[in-house]
């Protein structure tokens, strides 16, 4: 006896429209260094506040030491190194996942600010920066005078 299953294409291509979506948000926003020792791009998060934009990327194990940071115009850019340790030959690997080597992630930033005020705090492997927001860009409130 055996197991028919019924093909419905709008589920199909549901599933193949959410793999495009995610094979261009990959390609434009998480770009995968093209460097052998390389590992991919560290995850991050960004918000904004009515004052200041802030970015929290994922490091675990990575020292500050090994952590640089840029603001290049709106670029942001967080880039590093993570060295293996010492290896010890008799080892017999089941998984090996963890990456070393080089790492560069650069996201565009929302609105100007003002990179030599920014703030950079590493606690518990993840990287926050504060940027704050240039004055200009700031929304403004405007009182109302009643007659």
């Amino acid at each position: 006896m055996s197991n028919l299953i019924r093909w419905e294409p709008a589920r199909e291509m549901m599933t193949l429209r959410e793999a495009m979506d995610r094979l261009f948000d990959d390609a434009f926003t998480r770009p995968l260094s093209v460097f052998k020792d390389s590992w991919t791009v560290p995850a991050i998060d960004m918000y904004q506040t009515d004052d200041e934009i802030v970015v929290k990327a994922a490091l675990p194990g990575i020292k500050t030491d090994e952590v640089q940071i840029n603001i290049t115009g709106e670029v942001l850019t967080i880039k590093g190194e993570a060295k293996q340790q010492e290896e010890k030959k008799e080892r017999a690997w089941h998984i090996r996942e963890q990456r070393w080597g080089s790492f560069e992630r650069s996201v565009i930033l929302p609105t100007e600010v003002v990179a030599d005020k920014a703030k950079a705090e590493f606690e518990n492997g993840i990287l926050t920066i504060t940027l704050p927001k240039a004055e200009e860009v700031k929304p403004k409130v405007i009182s109302i005078k009643a007659k």
